[in-house]
């Protein structure tokens, strides 16, 4: 920053909202930002280097999800607007994690960014969201998250 500008408060300040609006947009480490429309949907993807075609079926391409779609189960009805901001972890497009709720785009942007950090450190129980567990799919993520020593079988 020059001389002028660290003179500049209002200068300053812009570059402060700049600088956290970046953070806010910036995918946590290990993850890309997938897709990011402007006011609207954003959808994160973890490693996707690792979980391709060549590895994995592109289904398990673990994915956070910001939208403020319906979440009826029904056909079409995400594409239903609401009021209502959510946070989604899927692990596959029938298992999903932790979902939280949001009044407002950023703040479900912020908790989505948390939530993906969370699942890449390892601290997101995602075994327990299966019923048939796929082995080499869940261990591979045990590996990428710091659990493959841990006991994760009961």
């Amino acid at each position: 920053m020059s001389d002028d500008a660290a003179d500049d408060p209002e200068a300053s300040a812009t570059d402060s909202v700049s600088e956290s609006k970046a953070e806010a947009e910036a995918a946590p480490e290990g993850w890309t930002v997938w897709n990011d429309e402007p006011g609207g949907r954003r959808i994160l993807a973890y490693r996707p280097d690792v979980f391709n075609e060549g590895n994995f079926h592109a289904a398990y391409l673990p994915t956070v999800f910001v939208w403020n779609g319906s979440r009826a189960n029904r056909p079409g009805a995400s594409q239903i607007r609401t009021e209502t901001w959510h946070a989604v972890l899927r692990l596959e497009p029938d298992v999903e994690g932790p979902v939280e709720e949001f009044d407002a785009r950023e703040a479900a942007i912020e908790s989505g960014n948390e939530l993906a950090r969370r699942f890449a450190d390892g601290e997101v129980e995602y075994r327990e969201l299966y019923q048939v567990p796929p082995e080499a799919y869940l261990d591979k993520l045990d590996e990428l998250t710091g659990r493959a020593g841990d006991e994760t079988d009961e």
